[in-house]
């Protein structure tokens, strides 16, 4: 491994990939993780895996490594490692809290408060123990409200607690000043104390939260691709806060729910984006759901921009983060969390589907092999929602929205999707008729490969058509 940058810029940019092309015979790969990515690894064509003393053109590193090794090691211009330096300004729930802040004040600052506003979708938090006697003071001035406890590191659920009494806080507050002061050398660990969302959004009667997976390729500039397949995670037993002990009801992560008595192992906890979207298309009607899925664009480019300034932009880096989105029964998103390292263990065939798609198109975007010109709008399942600024919709997609029966998102996928309407026997074969031939069109653009046609369809498009179908939770959308 040697050392180097890339050069980002159009100029010139086609020359070096070529370049760059004739002299890569072979992807050089380490992956500390074992599973769907490393299937995804082996199976790419050119590919080679190499021993942990070898040298790497491509590593898709644990957190641990990178913070104990980056900055001793020696990298060419070409190679690729699958973290930021300093992700944890984004990763870190005390960091991201502090960075979000900060942005908005200074919104509010340069742009008054109607821009700072859209900064507004975090719970209201405090870092503890550091911010304890700010908590307690807004902890009094709303008795009876539910509170949550989270380790600033933590992960799958694990230090988590809900509490209403002071009293609860103050006892963990002791536990903590007498591990710090019996262990010097172990600091105390960090948590935050957030409003818990008393109004959650249910399906079934059970609570969810969204996990979406944005991939940044940069920060200065900043260029980020967000994904259009992602999944609600479910609850397995129905939602109340009578019981705010009871971590099958309040946390959605399926490292906890698989030890439910109620988990299903085959079934899971899961809905595919689509399907969720569908369901609250039938419910509150497509502009409700489009106005949803702005806002959470919104929360993916502030959260983001709140962080552009501080991570260290190495151009050997890249990170694919999973955004964690609980939506309340107002529809409105609140970001709960961002993950540096999204689990990428499947937990159904259709988890598998979705993940493995989703790796095999990040090492698209990636673009080891030297195959993009810089231009692209959409790679894959990924479209580029922002690069130095906001980025428009591709030049001839059809707004499937006006035609009744589909509905668009700004990025989150081009998604089937049946008006609310409740058919009665007279409209049920004219939906048919119009709903495959709309389904037909979608499809075409769905599979990225084919222009849209005019309404002849050659057996081409419908085999490329069938194609598309295969992809995770699209059969659902069918009418």
């Amino acid at each position: 491994m040697g050392k180097g940058s890339v050069n980002q810029n159009h100029k010139g940019y086609g020359l070096s990939k070529a370049k760059e092309r004739e002299q890569r015979a072979s992807i050089r790969f380490k992956a500390t993780p074992v599973n769907t990515l490393m299937d995804v690894l082996r199976q790419r064509a050119g590919w080679v895996e190499v021993k942990d003393e070898e040298e790497w053109d491509f590593y898709w590193c644990e957190i641990s490594w990178l913070r104990e090794n980056f900055d001793h090691t020696y990298m060419d211009e070409h190679t690729r490692i699958s973290h930021f330096r300093n992700h944890y300004e984004l990763t870190r729930k005390n960091y991201m809290v502090k960075n979000l802040k900060r942005l908005r004040k200074q919104l509010e600052r340069e742009a008054g408060k109607l821009e700072a506003a859209k900064c507004d979708f975090f719970p209201k938090t405090f870092e503890m123990p550091g911010e304890y006697h700010l908590f307690v003071e807004e902890f009094r001035k709303n008795p009876g409200i539910t509170w949550i406890m989270k380790p600033v590191t933590g992960s799958q659920g694990k230090g988590i607690f809900l509490f209403r009494r002071l009293k609860d806080v103050m006892d963990w507050r002791k536990d903590s000043k007498f591990l710090d002061d019996q262990k010097e050398e172990m600091p105390v660990e960090h948590y935050v104390a957030q409003r818990y969302i008393e109004n959650p959004y249910l399906i079934g009667g059970r609570k969810f939260d969204l996990r979406v997976y944005v991939l940044v390729m940069s920060y200065i500039p900043l260029r980020a691709w967000l994904y259009r397949d992602g999944f609600a995670r479910f609850s397995n037993t129905r939602f109340t806060l009578s019981s705010i002990d009871d971590q099958y009801v309040h946390l959605t992560n399926v490292a906890v729910q698989k030890l439910s008595p109620d988990y299903h192992p085959e079934k899971g906890c899961k809905w595919m984006l689509q399907r969720f979207r569908q369901y609250l298309a039938s419910k509150h009607g497509p502009e409700a759901v489009e106005t949803l899925f702005s806002d959470m664009d919104n929360i993916f480019i502030k959260s983001l921009q709140s962080v552009q300034k501080v991570i260290i932009s190495d151009k050997h880096c890249f990170e694919l983060y999973g955004y964690d989105i609980l939506v309340d029964q107002d529809l409105k998103p609140w970001l709960l969390e961002v993950n540096a390292s999204p689990s990428l263990t499947a937990s159904s065939p259709e988890d598998y589907e979705l993940k493995s798609c989703l790796l095999e198109d990040t090492l698209h975007v990636v673009d080891m092999e030297a195959r993009l010109t810089g231009r692209e709008k959409r790679v894959g399942g990924f479209d580029l929602m922002w690069n130095d600024g906001p980025v428009s919709r591709e030049e001839g997609f059809l707004d499937l929205s006006e035609a009744g029966s589909f509905v668009t998102n700004t990025h989150l996928e081009w998604l089937l999707q049946l008006q609310t309407l409740r058919p009665g026997p007279r409209q049920k074969e004219r939906r048919k008729a119009e709903g495959l031939k709309l389904f037909l069109q979608a499809l075409a653009v769905y599979s990225r490969r084919e222009a849209l046609p005019g309404t002849s369809y050659p057996s081409e498009l419908v085999h490329r058509a069938t194609q598309a179908v295969r992809k995770p939770g699209v059969l659902r959308s069918l009418p």
